[in-house]
């Protein structure tokens, strides 16, 4: 009906504009944070570590994850890529494994209590008689196999580079 179509247009209005509040927000600090800079604070911080490649990776990640559980994606993205994408370059990673490698660690947390967002949207649609506990178990086969694609990805980075160099070529 007209109603029900003004309703649904009118609650896509309110969540589009909630993202774009969200994006303005990580845009303006993003810009404060990289002008003042926090940029290379942050960076030479995590150069500095003293833990190689591999190590300056896994606590890139980490921070990921971290970040992951509590704030939504995209202002992650506005605020860490900035970041983190020249200390990826500097260490010698190809650009586009790492950032696959990121999307893949951002889908990760979406399913990341204590705010997993995938998590939500699955209670919403689930039985009155599944909890959010039992959801929360439910996920953990799901969260391991993610784990063991993306330390496949990591320790084969031709599973990610291999198509994009042969069409680029």
């Amino acid at each position: 009906s007209w109603r029900r179509l003004y309703e649904a247009a009118l609650q896509t209005t309110k969540i589009t504009s909630m993202v774009l509040i969200v994006l303005c927000g990580a845009a303006c600090f993003t810009s404060v944070f990289l002008a003042i800079g926090g940029d290379k604070v942050v960076s030479n911080m995590i150069l500095n570590i003293g833990l190689g490649k591999w190590g300056t990776f896994i606590v890139m990640m980490l921070i990921l994850l971290i970040l992951g559980m509590f704030i939504d994606w995209i202002a992650i993205v506005m605020i860490v890529f900035p970041i983190f994408l020249p200390i990826a370059a500097q260490l010698g990673f190809d650009k586009f494994w790492f950032v696959v490698i990121c999307a893949v660690m951002l889908q990760d947390c979406f399913i990341t209590p204590p705010f997993g967002y995938a998590l939500f949207y699955l209670k919403g649609v689930a039985p009155p008689e599944v909890t959010t506990e039992d959801l929360y178990w439910g996920i953990l086969p799901f969260w391991g196999l993610m784990k063991i694609g993306l330390l496949i990805c990591c320790m084969f980075p031709e599973t990610i580079t291999w198509l994009p160099n042969l069409i680029i070529k």
